[in-house]
């Protein structure tokens, strides 16, 4: 194993404590100190972080399928009831009898669709909604399957209060009564996607926040409905996240009742001919996906957004809404929530939080 590849794995390690997993944590730190094979075979000279995701994401979906049993014992999102920090020798084997699969898995970029990004997309957009006083247009670059254009979908908690629809857990707590909800009571329909305890300090909760568009794009759109698709989203999250595990499998449940549209596209294509709309604030959001891009996608990103932010009015407004970390090799960087404004409006620091999103601190 060449020094750079141990330690990024170690990198990597530290990053996952820092997170809350344990479990990946212990498997990327005997992976460094491995005296065999296994893990060089599969990753060679391919040591970006993103590599050790994917070889990490495309073991966890094995499992899922039902086709490495032994190391599945040791994974909670396969019902295993044996000892996560334990898993070490089965994730080892796994990799060497899979190692042409896993290192096929490296070439498609992970896909986390990270539910928990909703806390700063859902305070952003209220900023928005607060300033403008009309309903958002929102468009996801990067979205994946689009979980999180339904972000007005999910209850967010916080100290003395909750945002967005009640959660059947709520109802049943206060016996069937509907418990005290910000918005009122006509926001949306009961939920299962609860982020709890996600907000330090508040963005605007007295705004009224209506979406009447929701389209994304992404290289590879996944359809939530789809039960492979499913499987892919579930791999890249960390299995012994519990909390994170419900919240993805609730949020496929409200994809299914609110429908959003992704289209294959990469992001500068997507946005290309993209203007304010009168009556409605046109919202470009995006999250952990900007390193992602080359150096030309980028500007011509920046570009399309510039263009359309030049044509915004009081009428029809134009923001962008980013949460990005400045550096894509450390999952534990911060993220900062970052809105833009058009007319007139310059770059405005709104939150930080971890790359996960909870809990999200307001400024």
């Amino acid at each position: 194993m060449t020094g750079a590849l141990r330690r990024t794995l170690l990198a990597q390690a530290e990053a996952c404590a820092e997170l809350g997993s344990p479990m990946y944590a212990e498997l990327l730190t005997r992976a460094a100190d491995d005296p065999g094979t296994a893990v060089a075979d599969v990753l060679g000279d391919r040591t970006g972080p993103g590599f050790v995701l994917g070889m990490l994401g495309t073991v966890h979906r094995l499992v899922l399928e039902g086709r490495a049993p032994d190391l599945a014992a040791h994974y909670p999102t396969a019902g295993g009831t044996k000892d996560p920090l334990a898993a070490w020798p089965a994730f080892r084997d796994a990799l060497a009898e899979h190692a042409p699969e896993v290192r096929a898995g490296l070439a498609d970029p992970p896909q986390t669709n990270e539910v928990g990004r909703a806390a700063p997309l859902v305070g952003g957009l209220l900023t928005v909604a607060a300033a403008t006083g009309l309903p958002v247009r929102l468009l996801e670059l990067g979205a994946s399957a689009g979980l999180n254009l339904r972000a007005d979908h999910f209850r967010i908690t916080y100290e003395g209060g909750a945002y967005g629809p009640v959660s059947g857990a709520e109802r049943r707590r206060s016996g069937g009564n509907r418990p005290p909800v910000v918005p009122p009571e006509d926001a949306a329909p009961e939920t299962g996607v609860v982020l709890a305890d996600a907000w330090r300090g508040l963005p605007r909760v007295d705004a009224r926040l209506v979406i009447v568009e929701r389209r994304g794009c992404d290289l590879n759109p996944l359809d939530p409905a789809s039960p492979e698709a499913r499987r892919r989203l579930l791999s890249y999250v960390w299995p012994d996240q519990a909390a994170r595990v419900a919240r993805l499998r609730a949020a496929f449940a409200v994809a299914e009742r609110v429908p959003a549209t992704v289209v294959r596209a990469g992001a500068a294509e997507f946005l290309d001919g993209v203007a304010p709309r009168e009556g409605v604030a046109t919202v470009v959001w995006h999250s952990t996906m900007q390193a992602y891009l080359s150096p030309d996608e980028s500007a011509r990103v920046h570009a399309r957004l510039e263009q359309a932010g030049a044509a915004a009015t009081a009428d029809a407004p134009f923001a962008h809404l980013s949460f990005e970390g400045p550096d894509a090799s450390r999952l534990d960087a911060a993220h900062v929530l970052t809105l833009r404004l058009w007319p007139d409006g310059g770059p405005v620091i709104l939150a930080e939080g971890p790359s996960h999103g909870l809990p999200t601190t307001w400024r």
